[in-house]
């Protein structure tokens, strides 16, 4: 049986340029594709993806339209003397453009599934668009770039109807392995035909399985070579950054975010804002000035604490409003003023650290220093390695470090840059108790010395009071309290805010006269101290307020707002005891209790062998008023 190998070589040329070009073409759509916001966005997706669906011939006949002879591109061929129909490049053709969606959707893909805040965190270090392509996208999707290269590939080496249609079966030159098998079948020479068809399934099952290494979870050997690769891409990448100067942000509006330097300001820091934005469930409409001091902003999940923060950094766009940060204007809705990210100078310290994985420790930090020389970028990443009592950990990637010292090497990142607000998204919460107590302290240290504008989200109180000296408190996208820590926790002013400070007694209330108030929910009447506020709604007292009286304590007569109760049920931590009671009669069901109180192990001591009676003061001064609705926007 004669055996021409030309097929073979034919079909291996014709789908590695195609792969080529697929690879090229298939990059740069996916990477424009990942950033394109646009209405038309589904129309053009539907087009980069249409050869994916279509019939093979199909796609020959549209490109023999395209390309033929009578077509404006094929006269124009003609006139140059190019002759394209029926000849070994129109096999490329045909097999790059039925390649070439699976390129682009396995990248885009791949593109898809590279954390967004690992995005959000480079723009704020400064990073441009194309250098955020080339150093964080590209290596982090690198996996699925290989995985779209194969897949490209077999699919060009097995192109058989748009190539039958495009460039016609002429043996040596455009007769690939899949037109040779289905003529050797037509022929009847079917050992021939079963040849190439074994050459092709092997083909294919060494893709298949070149796919599957590549996806499967890697082992030790599989993590070290993707970061080997990942390393190498991103090296590459600076390189060709910085050829095209592309490590320079381009200008949008604003300048570029040169690197600060360090030195103390001459001019107290201050941040005002304005900002008003829809959102699904509600409209976020909050306005704060604040200085150097920490603010806390503390809120229930879903308040707008986050958002907040990112309409600060530029990573969300506010639909209305006005922000400035030491007197630059980062956003103002009416002189159409919204700087890019990287031109805000803020340093930003993510929920979940946003490290970038395929960076060692000392470039993560070093990230945003780009425009230093590298001396002075070394000599600020080694100031920031010594600061967090990081040394000797300058070659790790992030997953071999513990949360506290990811957590570290996320601060010092953000701090590098100098930046002029620092901005932390619940930085404690992936913290054990533990860890969470150390980076307390390390961040009470770190903003006893910074110079700027401090905010620090969180919904815990205990955070926010032990970091911050003032909090803000949110509550559906509204300042519901604002002010220093203190006053906050003592008097709040409404319902909402007590139950966001963690109060956790509250009644209804009616006024009997100026120093007397029936709480309606406990059934008893309270002797009063501070002035009833014009609109009266609860009262309340915070748990660790309760005070306990023994009953030879009873006499004295000057002791107000004393009332027996009757435990109902308890709870414990390994510290302390928390209390359900009843004022004023026995329980008839366990859930029918008045008051929760808080007692340490040692008053628990004292009073479970009491008998019921006991006796519980609250007293006047502890009393909490309060409105329902907030004083400060409505």
């Amino acid at each position: 049986m004669e055996f021409d190998l030309f097929p073979l070589w034919i079909s291996l040329k014709t789908a590695l340029v195609a792969t080529i070009f697929a690879f090229v073409a298939g990059i740069s759509a996916a990477g424009w594709m990942f950033g394109y916001k646009g209405k038309e966005r589904g129309f053009i997706d539907g087009i980069f993806t249409l050869p994916l669906v279509l019939p093979p011939t199909v796609v020959g006949f549209l490109l023999l339209l395209l390309l033929g002879r009578n077509s404006p591109v094929g006269i124009l061929l003609q006139k140059l003397g190019i002759v394209l129909i029926f000849s070994w490049p129109a096999t490329v053709i045909a097999a790059s453009v039925v390649a070439f969606p699976l390129m682009y959707k396995t990248v885009l893909g791949a593109f898809k599934q590279v954390d967004r805040h690992l995005i959000d965190c480079a723009r704020t270090l400064g990073a441009s668009e194309q250098r955020i392509f080339w150093q964080i996208l590209l290596p982090l999707a690198w996996p699925g770039v290989v995985g779209g290269t194969i897949l490209s590939f077999a699919r060009a080496l097995g192109e058989f109807g748009a190539t039958l249609m495009l460039a016609g079966s002429i043996p040596g030159k455009t007769q690939t392995i899949p037109i040779a098998i289905f003529l050797a079948a037509e022929a009847g020479k079917m050992d021939k035909a079963l040849i190439w068809t074994i050459v092709m399934i092997a083909i294919a099952l060494l893709a298949i399985a070149a796919i599957n290494y590549g996806s499967d979870s890697p082992n030790l050997a599989q993590s070290r070579l993707t970061n080997q690769v990942s390393f190498l891409i991103g090296r590459w990448s600076s390189i060709v950054g910085r050829w095209f100067n592309f490590s320079r942000p381009y200008l949008m509006v604003g300048k570029s975010n040169a690197i600060a330097e360090e030195k103390i300001r001459e001019t107290p820091s201050e941040l005002n804002l304005n900002l008003y934005k829809k959102l699904a469930g509600f409209a976020l409409n909050t306005q704060v000035t604040t200085n150097g001091k920490p603010l806390g902003i503390l809120g229930a999940s879903g308040s707008g604490k986050s958002m907040t923060l990112r309409c600060i950094a530029g990573l969300e766009t506010p639909t209305e409003g006005r922000i400035v940060l030491n007197g630059r204007v980062l956003f103002d809705s009416k002189k159409k003023i919204n700087l890019p990210s990287r031109s805000r100078r803020i340093g930003f310290v993510f929920q979940n650290y946003a490290l970038f994985p395929h960076m060692r420790v000392a470039r993560n930090i070093g990230f945003g220093l780009q425009d230093l020389p590298k001396e002075k970028r070394q000599q600020r990443v080694q100031k920031y390695l010594e600061l967090m009592n990081l040394q000797g950990l300058e070659r790790r990637y992030p997953r071999e470090l513990s949360g506290g010292q990811q957590q570290r090497v996320a601060l010092a990142r953000a701090l590098a840059t100098a930046p002029e607000a620092l901005l932390l998204d619940e930085p404690l919460s992936a913290l054990d108790t533990y860890l969470r107590t150390h980076i307390e302290r390390l961040l009470i240290e770190v903003f006893s010395t910074y110079q700027g504008v401090t905010l620090f989200v969180t919904h815990k109180l205990e955070e926010a009071y032990r970091v911050c000296d003032r909090l803000l408190i949110l509550h559906e996208g509204r300042v519901i309290a604002s002010g220093r820590k203190e006053d906050i926790f003592e008097h709040p002013a409404t319902l909402t805010v007590a139950k966001l400070t963690e109060c956790k007694n509250f009644s209804r209330v009616r006024a009997i006269d100026p120093q007397r108030v029936e709480a309606l929910d406990w059934g008893c009447s309270l002797h009063i101290v501070e002035p009833i506020p014009p609109s009266l709604d609860y009262i309340g007292i915070r748990a660790h307020h309760l005070t306990f009286i023994h009953p030879s304590e009873l006499q004295d007569s000057e002791r107000k707002n004393v009332f027996p109760c009757w435990l109902v049920s308890k709870s414990e931590t390994q510290h302390q005891m928390t209390l359900y009671l009843r004022l004023n009669s026995p329980p008839e069901k366990a859930i029918a209790y008045h008051l929760q109180g808080e007692v340490f192990k040692e008053k628990w001591q004292e009073l479970k062998d009491r008998a019921f009676p006991w006796y519980v003061y609250l007293e006047p001064l502890r009393l909490i008023l309060m409105t329902r609705e907030s004083p400060i926007q409505k």
